[in-house]
């Protein structure tokens, strides 16, 4: 039988070909439906928000996308009792690791006495100028963020998007957080602080025979920092009435205990004068002193806006002359004292405010043991003028610009010696402002605690400033990161880069269609006199005798401080020295001119009289013109050095 040949296996079919273009096409068209039914739900949503007829909405798309970042970032927001903040995810899924990342805040603990620094935040709510320019909520408070969301287009013109700017910062407070609140986390601690002697870090300097004027001196200072209408003096003068009602509430309580422990053994007795206890009325003197700093003026807000001066004796204590001291005994005293000292600042309007303050206010609560006046704790309470940009003094006059530059260069000469006092610092500018000279006790003593309050305008008019105010606050207290330590910050961005320590900076663009005064208290003046006194601002800042004198050589850190000032702003404040200068001596002159005339009718008397030397009169009515004279051309030559700066200002370029 024969055998049956192999049957060879049919051929593989031949491979279909795939039509690339048709796939294309039809990729197009699937995109093409998926966008519609986008743009379709992004209109249904729009016109949703626009028929809600929100006065304060804005620009909805804008809204829109500020919305969806806060639903996805709510998870950022913590307790101000919290020290270790947990932030899931922060930088939009770029952190390197699963695990959560912990942003430890060096110093951060609530409480205030054990730290030197602390600074806070806080955002106003909408005002009406905001809304009646339709403008939207631009910031988000999630404790201890800040976020500013700027508004920004592409380069085609149409399609938005925002850069989503976050800060971290000891304490940040909401538009619906209260000014009590607030109180409670940053300037409470600093009464506590003042009240208490400084806690053990004084009590342990006393045991060391350390003494700061013969005794341990804590002070607390707390500024209100901000654009201006950011809301700074409502913060303050809320702070102000606040602790008004809480010294006087420690030391009843203090007196309250000191007599319902008079039946304690020995032994609970000791315990008590081992610790750190808060003053009582029974030994403590309460007084308050109020004045402004207006460009180069210090002026008495508590005593009819009387100038003052700035003296500094031979031990380097830094006096303002002639300030009243007033001595209150209740809180509606002291507040009393408060209202009427700020009936009498100086404000003005402005492009963003009707009633701006154009000064930096200053209020000193002193604590006196009573029968010697000795300074026993000092608290001050600093509203700071409001910061301005080029873009903001573009419509002032003269008198406003040289406003304006004054109160930024003491801004940035107070950001310089709070900087210098966080980082430790040997070198403290404090000479560069009247502002930083007058609280020099606040910068160089080692018993001074400093709270930063940033105020922040919400309108997405005022982002720009508002990051800037931001930037000024974050650089105030730069972070200190141990890195690979467990408090690190483990932050990172997408591309596995390491984000700033002191801030982070996210972008995520997404596309869319009158009172009674009280009784001054009198002088207390130490046994030496005051020697050198400052009437201009050069003089304070080149005055470096108690520097050199403790053998630092910080000329190089000087040098790079003072590059900060514009060729403008120099201009902008010799303009407004010369203006003090000619008004000085203007007054000067009237006041000698009127010595002289009196002096002329004393003559004529005598010369009228039967005995009389015509010698003598001849000589002294030459003597009195001579020096009317001299008067005349020293004011002249006064008067044309200020001329001479009207016209550089004029010259000067327009911000």
């Amino acid at each position: 039988m024969p055998t049956s040949a192999a049957v060879p296996s049919p051929p593989p079919p031949p491979p279909v070909r795939v039509d690339q273009t048709r796939m294309r096409i039809e990729k197009m068209e699937s995109d093409r439906i998926e966008r519609r039914q986008r743009a379709r739900e992004m209109r249904d949503v729009r016109a949703e928000e626009e028929g809600r007829k929100d006065p304060s909405l804005g620009d909805v798309d804008f809204v829109m996308l500020i919305r969806r970042w806060r639903e996805e970032h709510a998870g950022m927001a913590r307790s101000h009792d919290c020290d270790d903040v947990i932030v899931d995810d922060v930088a939009g899924g770029g952190t390197t690791s699963t695990s959560k990342s912990t942003i430890t805040h060096a110093r951060s603990s609530s409480g205030g006495e054990g730290k030197r620094i602390c600074v806070c935040v806080r955002k106003r709510g909408m005002d009406q100028r905001e809304v009646r320019m339709h403008e939207h909520d631009a910031v988000t408070i999630f404790h201890p963020t800040a976020t500013v969301h700027s508004p920004r287009l592409r380069v085609d013109g149409y399609t938005k998007y925002c850069d989503h700017n976050t800060f971290v910062f000891d304490h940040s407070f909401d538009e619906c957080s209260s000014t009590e609140e607030l109180y409670g986390h940053v300037a409470l601690p600093l009464v506590r602080y003042v009240l208490c002697r400084g806690g053990s870090d004084t009590m342990a300097c006393s045991r060391r025979g350390s003494f700061v004027g013969g005794g341990v001196v804590p002070l607390g200072t707390v500024f209100a920092y901000g654009q201006t209408g950011s809301g700074k003096t409502y913060t303050m003068r809320g702070i102000q009435k606040m602790v008004a009602e809480d010294v006087f509430a420690m030391l009843a309580a203090e007196k309250d205990s000191d007599d319902d422990d008079d039946d304690d053994d020995d032994e609970i007795v000791g315990q008590r004068q081992r610790q750190p206890l808060p003053r009582s009325s029974e030994d403590t003197i309460v007084s308050i002193a109020m004045f402004e700093i207006y460009g180069t003026k210090i002026q008495d807000l508590l005593n009819n806006r009387n100038r003052l001066k700035v003296l500094e004796d031979g031990k380097g204590e830094v006096v303002v002359s002639g300030l009243g001291e007033y001595e209150v005994s209740n809180p509606s005293e002291f507040a009393s004292l408060i209202e009427r000292g700020h009936t009498h600042r100086t404000t003005h309007a402005t492009e963003m405010n009707d009633a701006s303050s154009r000064s930096h206010a200053v209020c000193q609560i002193l604590l006196r043991e009573k029968g010697n006046g000795r300074l026993m704790g000092k608290l001050c309470l600093v509203d700071l003028a409001g910061s301005e940009r080029g873009n903001d003094t573009k419509c002032h006059d003269r008198q406003r610009r040289t406003e304006s530059s004054d109160i930024n260069t003491s801004l940035l000469a107070l950001k310089e010696c709070i900087r210098a006092i966080d980082t430790g610092s040997g070198y403290v500018p404090y000479r560069q402002s009247k502002l930083t000279l007058i609280l020099k006790d606040c910068f160089v003593s080692k018993f001074a605690r400093t709270a930063m309050i940033a105020t922040l305008s919400p309108g997405s008019g005022s982002t720009d400033h508002t990051v800037n105010t931001l930037r000024y606050a974050d650089r105030i207290k730069e972070k200190k990161v141990v890195v690979g330590g467990p408090s690190s910050l483990a932050m990172y961005n997408g591309d596995g880069g390491r984000l700033p320590s002191r801030s982070l900076t996210m972008k995520m663009k997404k596309e869319s269609p009158a009172a009674a005064r009280s009784p001054a208290l009198p002088n207390v003046r130490d046994e030496y006199e005051y020697e050198y006194e400052y009437d201009e601002l050069d003089e304070i800042m080149n005055d470096d005798d108690d520097d050199d004198a403790n053998g630092h050589d910080h000329a190089p850190a000087k040098d790079a401080s003072d590059r900060r000032l514009s060729h403008v702003d120099r201009t902008l404040r010799r303009l407004l020295e010369e203006e003090e200068n000619l008004l000085n001596m203007h007054m000067k002159s009237i006041h000698e001119n009127a010595e002289l005339l009196t002096e002329e009718g004393s003559l004529l008397q005598v010369v009228q009289g039967e005995d009389y030397d015509m010698d003598a009169y001849a000589l002294r009515l030459g003597e009195i013109l001579d020096r009317k004279m001299t008067l005349i051309r020293e004011l002249r030559e006064r008067l044309g050095l200020f001329r001479n700066m009207l016209m550089i200002e004029e010259e000067l370029p327009v911000p």
